[in-house]
């Protein structure tokens, strides 16, 4: 099993910046792809972004993209999404989550392991 545990959440108005973290154990980080997903009360799980396992490939959202990276440390089993910019429209419980494959990289049946999640919320 890969424990996922999700940190950094909280409230911030429009316009501000959060980094959400997420810390990985119980086996070889490097050989998963990872992945930020997001839901939205009342809405299906929604893909954010996802970076490659030695960190030099990362895709987005449309919705996301030019606001949030997606970084990840190997040495230290994290990875990390910096948002910037952040809108109402961007509150939800943000997941991390861990994927063998290379395949579907948006799809959160792609993804084996999960995060509990953490809250984000943003003000206008």
């Amino acid at each position: 099993q890969l424990q996922l545990v999700e940190s950094g959440g909280g409230l911030v108005q429009a316009g501000g910046s959060l980094r959400l973290s997420c810390l990985a154990s119980g086996r070889t980080f490097t050989n998963y792809g990872m992945g930020w997903f997001r839901q939205a009360p009342g809405k299906e799980r929604e893909f954010v972004a996802t970076i490659s396992r030695d960190g030099s490939t990362t895709f987005y959202s449309l919705s996301v993209k030019g606001r949030f990276t997606m970084s990840r440390d190997n040495a230290k089993n994290t990875v990390d999404l910096q948002m910037n910019s952040l809108k109402p429209e961007d509150t939800a419980i943000y997941y991390c989550a861990a994927r063998s494959g290379i395949l579907k990289m948006t799809m959160p049946t792609s993804y084996t392991y999960w995060g509990q999640g953490t809250q984000v919320t943003v003000s206008s």
